[in-house]
């Protein structure tokens, strides 16, 4: 069983960054994927990135490639995402998920789902 804790959102101008923290509590974390999604109101959960186990496999949505990066630190049982040059269209609740085997775009297949930060990109 995996707890997912996210933090590191919050209120961003446009061209900003935040670094966000997916933060595990289960011994068996760093044998998952991980992903992060986000999602607005009245909109589809939206795939933003991924991370193999190891960490050496990496996964973007195009509309992030080059802007957002996910790393993790197993010792620390966390991922990161790192997103700069934020704009208005990033604004969304964050969530990160963890799955057995490898990673995936699609959120259906994820078994474990923190409960979201809120990132707003406002000037």
């Amino acid at each position: 069983q995996e707890e997912l804790v996210e933090s590191g959102g919050g209120v961003v101008q446009p061209g900003g960054s935040l670094r966000l923290s997916c933060a595990a509590s289960g011994r068996t974390f760093s044998s998952y994927a991980v992903g992060w999604f986000r999602q607005v109101p009245d909109k589809e959960r939206e795939f933003v990135a991924a991370i193999s186990w190891s960490g050496g496999r990496t996964y973007y949505a195009d509309s992030v490639k080059g802007r957002f990066t996910i790393s993790r630190d197993n010792d620390k049982n966390t991922v990161y995402l790192q997103m700069n040059s934020l704009n208005p269209e990033d604004t969304a609740v964050y969530c990160c998920a963890a799955k057995p085997f490898d990673y995936s775009g699609s959120y259906t297949t994820y078994n474990y789902w923190g409960q979201g930060t809120q990132v707003t990109v406002s000037s």
